[in-house]
């Protein structure tokens, strides 16, 4: 297994108020707009999973398999080429402000890992920082 992690992110939120929203995908309506078209298409979701289609991958699915209250959100890998687990983890700093890492483990042989590290790193920092955007207290 690889792994990928992101930066550790500062969100002026409590940590409930982050899992609750991250918990239920229905919620990414929110961040449709910040999703960029040209590389995501066919983006659709329910409570536990999405769908979409990334170039020049193909269709992908992913669905939350663990909730751990306010701390940790683990996802698994549906219709994927490689398949992989990412993780959304929480940690409170203070009443009004909380930590978030993004991690994904994901089975790559080494020749597919010599030419997917970078754009995943790249993706995972970019998805953290859309996640670290979302203005969760209003």
């Amino acid at each position: 297994m690889t792994q990928f992690e992101s930066s550790v992110k500062t969100i002026p939120a409590r940590t409930e108020t982050i899992f609750n929203m991250l918990a239920d995908l229905n919620n990414l309506e929110k961040i449709r707009d910040r999703i960029p078209a040209d590389k995501v298409k066919d983006f659709t979701f329910d409570t536990d999973s999405c769908s979409f289609t990334v170039a020049p991958v193909g269709p992908m699915k992913i669905s939350i398999v663990e909730r751990e209250p306010h701390k940790t959100i683990k996802f698994g890998s549906g219709n994927s080429p490689v398949p992989f687990h990412l993780w959304i983890q929480l940690l409170p700093l203070s009443e009004t402000e909380s930590k978030m890492k993004l991690t994904v483990r994901a089975e790559l042989n080494p020749f597919i890992q010599k030419m997917v590290s970078k754009p995943l790193q790249e993706g995972i920092e970019k998805m953290a920082e859309v996640l670290a955007a979302i203005p969760y207290n209003g």
